[in-house]
């Protein structure tokens, strides 16, 4: 078995799963910089030249960073980062989604369309990101909103994936400037939280 992963939210999203559940596994690092993802023995493993990768010792490859944590949750159930019964588990999907929607999807485009390490991956409208990035502060003040019941994590008592993108998310805003308003202290002591978990130096 093998992670190919490097520098992004996604590996990140990956490492940090699999050290919270003490989970060890052979790691290929790929250099974006030096276009490794666009290398022909890569676009083997993923036509799409995207990581993180996980190749299994049988040759099966699995892409995407949440169905690679969701394989490594049904072999290694404990702990449970997807939910234990029938509404936890529907709590977290709910959550993940929202995260990766509302959250993720907005920070991601203002990457997408204005950093110069994507300019060749799809036609950049810098307009288009200005936009989203004015979108990000009024974002986290929903999710703010949200936390107003005072649950420590996004799908309730419990730590989970969801908890894993968000604060990933958070992460990534602040490599593109965007850093979560200092005004939400929900969001900030939630984000704090989740930062504080040795998983986060992964």
């Amino acid at each position: 078995m093998r992670l190919y992963q490097g520098m992004g939210p996604n590996s990140y999203r990956v490492r940090i799963f699999l050290k919270e559940k003490a989970i060890e596994v052979p790691m290929v690092e790929i250099d974006f910089m030096k276009g490794e993802h666009k290398a022909p023995e890569f676009l083997t493993l993923n036509s799409l030249g995207q990581i993180p990768v996980l190749e299994l010792d049988d040759g099966t490859i699995i892409t995407e960073s949440v169905a690679i944590c969701r394989y490594f949750e049904e072999i290694h159930p404990e702990p449970p980062l997807f939910g234990s019964d029938a509404v936890s588990c529907a709590r977290v999907e709910m959550w993940n989604r929202r995260v990766e929607f509302e959250l993720f999807g907005t920070v991601g485009n203002v990457a997408l369309h204005s950093d110069a390490l994507f300019k060749d991956r799809l036609v950049q409208f810098p307009a288009f990101a200005e936009t989203e990035r004015q979108a990000v502060p009024r974002k986290w003040a929903w999710l703010d909103r949200e936390l107003a019941d005072g649950r420590p994590f996004l799908a309730g008592e419990n730590f989970s994936v969801a908890d894993i993108s968000g604060a990933v998310c958070g992460w990534l805003a602040e490599v593109f400037g965007m850093e979560i308003p200092a005004e939400l202290e929900r969001v900030q002591r939630w984000h704090e939280r989740v930062r504080s978990r040795p998983s986060w130096s992964a």
